[in-house]
């Protein structure tokens, strides 16, 4: 029997005892960083949405990604297995052929009676497994309507992209997959579901319409404080993931900084209002008391911070993840998380929380203790892997990287929360790293085979 065939056989031999179990909305947002206004990475953002989930939620504020790209990020998550253990470290390497036998996140519910739907991004693009649901909305492309940005050659500055629509927000392909969503959440169901729903923005291009722009006039943003000689304690490693002396370069040279800042606060704000309709229509359906909501962000994003832009670097920005669960008659609404926790516990939690059995091969633990009391005693904390063999361990405080090569860094957060000050060659912290690194993976998978795209 086939994987897929085993997961419909499955799922139809424990449907009807499946009627009282919990519904999950399941919400993965495209390059979102802790520019928003729950986890205030920037003074100027505009979230209510966000803001609103926050107040129905448990927020966690260290939340942090498997992997800063979407492919390996989201392979991880949805498959329980990290980077380490799969060997997908990169977007260009397929999941599916080192994964074969795994039991994803959609086909284990499916296997326990749930019906699984999902719509937008939530595998990397062209890596989808529409097989995984009983239900697959295909994203749109943009450009409905025939909307077009306005001044495109002064809306980029190298590969970073941005543009004010002159259009609507129909304009935008995530509109689409949330008018889906809704009508899902809106109508009535015969069993339990699982629906996730993948924005895109804030991804480049941050091409959105004029009113999200006009949120944040370009006079008066604000940059990220960059020392100049930031990158000056850095090992070769680190700097091979920085590359400065390519978008930081080009944005420095053309002047269009705060342009991008603005772009992508933006493209935020977008997004945020798309979320806003999700909440609208769960709270107008008839779903709305027995529905686990669940936000999480791939990875983070850079604009600046150490000479970087994009995520592919193993530091806060590119690390840090929103992440807000919402768990009817557990979590306390309004309630803030600060334990260290990372995307790989949301697979055996959102399983323990709905009664189904624990999923096999999983490298993540479940966070329902920390739902149920934010404040509870945890000692784990979170890992992200870049590349093989290039780890970052976050604890509360700390925050220790070692390279392949062996080169470190270690930050205390306590005294120096954006990192300015690598600590790693101090030996009066040798004791802080070798405590830190008995985290790191005890193996690393060979790399998966790429995919010339």
């Amino acid at each position: 029997m086939t994987r897929i065939a085993l997961t419909l056989a499955l799922a139809l031999g424990a449907a009807p005892a499946q009627e009282k179990r919990p519904n999950v909305l399941f919400i993965a947002v495209d390059d979102l960083n802790d520019w928003i206004e729950p986890l205030g990475g920037h003074p100027q953002a505009k979230t209510p949405q966000l803001s609103r989930l926050a107040k129905r939620s448990v927020t966690f504020t260290r939340a942090y990604c498997s992997a800063p790209a979407c492919n390996p990020s989201r392979a991880s998550l949805l498959s329980g297995r990290r980077p380490s253990t799969s060997g997908v470290y990169h977007n260009s390497q397929p999941w599916r052929p080192v994964l074969k036998d795994a039991v994803v996140l959609p086909q284990h519910f499916a296997a326990h009676g749930y019906r699984v739907m999902g719509g937008g991004k939530l595998f990397h693009g062209g890596f989808e497994e529409p097989a995984a649901w009983s239900e697959y909305h295909k994203e749109r492309g943009a450009g409905r309507g025939a909307a077009k940005v306005l001044d495109p050659e002064k809306s980029k500055a190298g590969g970073i992209v941005w543009g004010v629509l002159d259009g609507t927000d129909e304009n935008v392909n995530d509109h689409a997959t949330v008018s889906w969503a809704c009508e899902q959440l809106k109508s009535a169901k015969d069993r339990p579901f699982f629906l996730g729903v993948g924005l895109h923005k804030p991804h480049m291009p941050w091409q959105v319409p004029k009113k999200y722009y006009d949120l944040f006039p370009l006079e008066d943003i604000k940059l990220p404080e960059v020392p100049a000689d930031d990158l000056n304690d850095i090992p070769k490693a680190g700097l091979k993931m920085a590359r400065p002396e390519g978008d930081h370069a080009t944005i420095l040279q053309t002047g269009r900084w705060k342009n991008a800042v603005q772009g992508y606060l933006a493209a935020s704000a977008y997004a945020d209002a798309e979320i806003g309709r999700i909440l609208d229509a769960l709270d107008a359906g008839p779903h709305k008391e027995n529905t686990i909501v669940v936000l999480w962000g791939d990875h983070g994003w850079h604009l600046g911070e150490k000479q970087h832009w994009r995520k592919f670097a193993l530091w806060e920005e590119a690390t840090r993840v929103p992440l807000f669960v919402a768990v009817p008659g557990l979590s306390a609404p309004g309630a803030v998380c600060g334990r260290t926790v990372d995307l790989m516990a949301l697979y055996p939690t959102l399983a323990e929380l709905c009664g189904l059995p624990a999923p096999a091969g999983q490298d993540g633990v479940s966070i329902k203790a920390l739902l149920a009391d934010p404040q509870a005693a945890w000692e784990r904390p979170a890992l992200t892997t870049h590349g093989r063999e290039n780890h970052a361990v976050r604890s509360e405080r700390w925050r220790y990287i070692r390279y392949a090569d062996g080169s470190e860094e270690l930050y205390d957060h306590d005294a120096d929360p954006m990192e300015w000050k690598n600590l790693a060659g101090d030996p009066a912290h040798a004791e802080t790293k070798k405590k830190l690194a008995e985290w790191f993976p005890k193996t690393n998978a060979p790399d998966a085979p790429a995919e010339r795209r």
